[in-house]
């Protein structure tokens, strides 16, 4: 990653959270022939599935992003990612030689335009890995099936929610080393998968000293990572949380991109062994504990309210005329956390605040 500059190789004209074929077609129809793109199948509504495959080397690295919809990040960080192979310089030269790497950008078209989690069917794509019932789902069988991979990259967004341990760090970005049975125990693909993370978290405590969470490993059949993890192939969770004002997700964007990057690094330089897999372990679970916006103080502008309650409001991502506006919603805990961690915090005690509170229609959710 020595010749590396994200500023540089950044795609400025995809941005934003609404992300669907529409927005990444002119970049695809111009990268130049070393780029293989080819319809590996059809959404629900018919919409092309694309695939992008790079280099010619025997480490293959398959990745797909937006297999919920509503999760956009890593399509713009693997924008970025081609955009750099496409430079072609010396670094490029090395991954090209010795890694092929095929990307599905949009797995969910539908759920892309849709801006949901699921798809037209109203299926979780993550939840159909042993019935594979969507024809999504099958379109990554077979393209899993026909590449054979050396690795995986499941690429996702995670919610606001998420802060590490028990920190008031947000869990800016999140991985896992998915389970392949109810045990969790360690087979020899899950411990290579544990060591490309730590090689990423190594590379991102530079970056986000504190703010890199561990998924929940609980097993699940049905998930896509775990599935494959059964069938023995290291598959990697990658996570993009939230970075402080940054609701659109840019300064994510940019370390999702450095860490599939990293992640590739390593695999192409033969280097993954070097990561011990305590780097791994070491990295704190994530806990649940943040919301949008912590109102404190409520019982000085509302006097049915007490003065040690506070009203949690997390915003809810709504699809509007081709944009996402973020309409804030009373937030319930499924299980109240001993502290609450908040993106932004308001004191009723404080006139801007209050102001705040009045300018944004927030008022009716103090009662």
């Amino acid at each position: 990653m020595d010749d590396f500059n994200y500023d540089k190789i950044k795609v400025p004209t995809i941005s934003g959270r609404y992300i669907n074929y529409d927005h990444i077609a002119e970049f695809l129809r111009a990268l130049p022939a070393t780029f293989d793109i080819e319809v590996v199948g059809k959404s629900v509504r018919k919409e092309s599935i694309l695939s992008i495959t790079f280099g010619s080397g025997p480490n293959k690295i398959l990745m797909w992003s937006q297999m919920h919809g509503n999760e956009s990040t890593t399509t713009k960080a693997v924008i970025d990612l081609l955009s750099y192979l496409k430079e072609g310089n010396a670094g490029v030269s090395e991954i090209k030689d010795s890694c092929t790497i095929k990307i599905i950008p949009i797995l969910n078209p539908d759920g892309a335009r849709d801006y949901t989690r699921v798809n037209a069917n109203e299926i979780d794509l993550n939840r159909d890995a042993q019935d594979l019932s969507q024809p999504e789902s099958l379109v990554l069988k077979k393209v899993y099936e026909n590449f054979k991979p050396n690795y995986c990259f499941n690429l996702h967004d995670q919610r606001t929610i998420f802060n590490v341990g028990e920190t008031n760090k947000p869990a800016t970005v999140s991985f896992l080393a998915p389970a392949f049975d109810e045990e969790r125990n360690n087979s020899s693909s899950r411990l290579l998968t544990m060591q490309v993370i730590a090689a990423m978290n190594t590379m991102l405590q530079k970056e986000i000293p504190g703010q890199v969470g561990r998924y929940d490993d609980g097993f699940n059949a049905n998930c896509v990572g775990d599935a494959f993890q059964m069938k023995k192939t290291p598959t990697i969770l990658f996570e993009s949380g939230h970075f402080p004002g940054d609701y659109d997700r840019d300064k994510t964007r940019e370390l999702i991109c450095k860490s599939i990057l990293k992640g590739i690094e390593v695999i192409a330089k033969d280097l993954v062994s070097n990561f011990p897999i305590e780097h791994y372990l070491s990295i704190p679970e994530n806990g649940k504990q943040f919301v949008d916006i912590l109102v404190i103080n409520p019982n000085n502008i509302k006097s049915n309210m007490t003065n040690t309650q506070s009203v949690p409001i997390q915003y809810k991502e709504v699809l509007q005329k081709n944009k996402i506006v973020f309409e804030p919603h009373l937030h319930y805990f499924d299980k109240e956390p001993k502290v609450i961690f908040a993106h932004k915090t308001l004191n009723c005690n404080d006139e801007n605040d209050v102001t705040w509170l009045k300018d944004n229609n927030l008022m009716h959710l103090l009662s």
